[in-house]
């Protein structure tokens, strides 16, 4: 555990009627400052990790601390945390900022400070002439950008989010990750976001929490979880990887030498650790670490093209490698105009200097 956690979850279980566990025995630190967000499948534990820091849940067992005091048992509007929801939950009936100003009328300050609050968290969010008009009147992105500044105005300690982008077009959440980074990097303030977005997490985040049926599977940043994925689960569910069979057939240094029938591939261990001699592992392989030529070579591993999908600057090809196993490849566009039809075949190979991360389950 880091000693300066801001949060800090302390085994933290939370067991729904029936015997639904939520989450089970969680041990995290938040740090001050960092973006860090929580990403799984539905019912994986985040949002209900969300809610118990909120103070929204009460865990069944466990503690949550701020700062090194026990919260566990304050109510949400005691806790130095404001949360941002999925559907902005602002008022109809108010005007902008009024809503931006709501949370400030209840801690009782004065008429002049809670108007100098609303214009500079206003003028942060880039709404700064919005302050009379209605919430009707607002796009989707300006309602998300109102709700931010409601959240920030308090000047809360931490900032939760709950899944606050995915109601917007695609073009507007890649506008919005930017200014929400952009955001938390001017205020300092720590904020923990809840998303099922792989790519939304691994564009904003300082590290990522990637959760599988209420455990942590791998707490690290994008680039870590992207090319050292710790387990099968964060492999298949961080962007797109091959998970290959192969039969270890020895060291080069530090580098594991596999076999994947043909398909010749390195791996580093994380523990340094080497298996047995003919030991299977599953190893990771990313499409993009993958080279298809017409021409076979030593190392490579013919493999016969069931479909091409057109990536833009890539052709995606799904093709079949011996014994059925499926195998996913990122090819460029040739300038030639060659690309690989359905039914061809293709040698695989490991792209040179590429390492895979060796998996466990």
């Amino acid at each position: 555990m880091a000693p300066d956690a801001l949060v800090r979850l302390q085994k933290v279980s939370k067991v729904f009627p029936g015997g639904v566990v939520g989450l089970d025995a969680v041990e995290l630190d938040i740090a001050p400052g960092e973006f860090l967000t929580l990403l799984g499948p539905s019912g994986c534990g985040k949002t209900t990790s969300l809610r118990v820091i909120a103070g929204f849940e009460s865990p069944t067992s466990g503690n949550v601390l701020l700062e090194g005091r026990d919260i566990t048992g304050l109510r949400p509007f005691d806790r130095p945390v404001n949360t941002v929801f999925q559907d902005y939950a602002l008022f109809p009936h108010m005007d902008v900022a009024e809503n931006v100003g709501f949370g400030l009328s209840l801690r009782g300050l004065s008429g002049a400070e809670q108007a100098k609050r609303v214009g500079e968290a206003l003028d942060m969010v880039g709404l700064a002439d919005k302050l009379g008009a209605r919430v009707f009147e607002l796009s989707g992105g300006q309602r998300q950008r109102v709700a931010l500044a409601r959240a920030i105005v308090c000047q809360p300690r931490v900032l939760l989010l709950d899944e606050p982008l995915s109601a917007l077009d695609a073009h507007l959440r890649e506008q919005m990750q930017v200014e929400l980074k952009r955001l938390q990097s001017r205020l300092g303030t720590t904020f923990v976001m809840v998303t099922h977005d792989q790519t939304e997490a691994l564009s904003i985040s300082d590290r990522i929490v990637v959760m599988n049926k209420g455990l942590i599977e791998q707490i690290a940043p994008p680039a870590i979880l992207y090319d050292r994925p710790a387990t099968k689960f964060v492999a298949s569910f961080i962007g797109t990887m091959n998970l290959l069979q192969s039969r270890f057939v020895g060291c080069d240094g530090e580098r594991l030498r596999f076999a994947a029938g043909e398909l010749a591939l390195e791996a580093v261990s994380d523990t340094g650790e080497a298996p047995a001699a003919g030991d299977t592992r599953t190893i990771g392989v990313r499409p993009e670490d993958l080279l298809a030529t017409t021409e076979a070579a030593d190392g490579t591993a013919p493999a016969r093209v069931s479909g091409v999908v057109f990536h833009g600057r890539t052709l995606r090809l799904h093709a079949e490698l011996g014994q059925g196993t499926s195998i996913i490849i990122d090819a460029p566009r040739r300038a030639d105009g060659f690309q690989f039809s359905v039914g061809d075949v293709a040698h695989i190979r490991l792209r040179r200097g590429a390492s895979c991360p060796l998996l466990t389950n």
